[in-house]
């Protein structure tokens, strides 16, 4: 009982193992396992930094997407709604009898022209600005499931105390900078 208890305690006290206790063997499970450890904690941090960065950018681009698709439409009720005062004032002019009024009329559809165009080239700005960012986002999407399966062999290396793992994690984390890279700047 006393063994039991003073094990406990060593336990919970955390007292450091006996100096002259047999070493394991070199290259045994427990020393791959902790060279693994050591290099894959600073790598597991790294890949999430850049999951992380992904992630920001990815809804950076989800933002742009919908406040443009939602500006755009609106700038294209506003042009309708011109569109349709602009009608108003071309039917009146045609029905004006005083040249005034007529004169009036025809000045007030030359400013709803002029606003429609306006409206139309900030529409169009915003639906290619859409457009641009909808092509690079499904890039960044698949960016983020590389980092994601990376950390997962990370830490898959550690559990099974494989460097082919954690070798291959870099492999698919190279494939997710890539991914990343192509939906910064659409190389393909």
């Amino acid at each position: 009982m006393a063994g039991l208890v003073d094990s406990v305690l060593g336990l919970i006290n955390k007292t450091p193992k006996d100096p002259d206790a047999p070493k394991p063997p070199v290259g045994s499970r427990s020393e791959r396992e902790a060279k693994i450890k050591d290099k894959a904690g600073l790598v597991i941090n790294v890949f999430a930094l850049l999951l992380a960065l992904n992630a920001w950018y990815g809804g950076k681009l989800s933002s742009t997407v919908m406040n443009n698709t939602i500006s755009a439409n609106n700038q294209w009720a506003w042009y309708q709604a011109k569109n349709v005062r602009g009608v108003i004032y071309e039917t009146a002019s045609l029905q004006a009898t005083n040249p005034a009024m007529k004169e009036k009329f025809d000045a007030e559809k030359a400013r709803m022209d002029a606003d429609k165009k306006e409206i139309a080239e900030k529409a169009k700005a915003m639906e290619a600005e859409r457009d641009e960012a909808k092509k690079r986002s499904p890039w960044i999407g698949y960016a983020s499931t590389a980092y994601q399966l990376a950390i997962v062999l990370l830490s898959a290396s550690i559990l099974a105390v494989s460097m082919g793992l954690f070798w291959g994690s870099f492999v698919v984390a190279g494939l997710g900078v890539i991914l990343s890279a192509n939906g910064l700047f659409l190389f393909f």
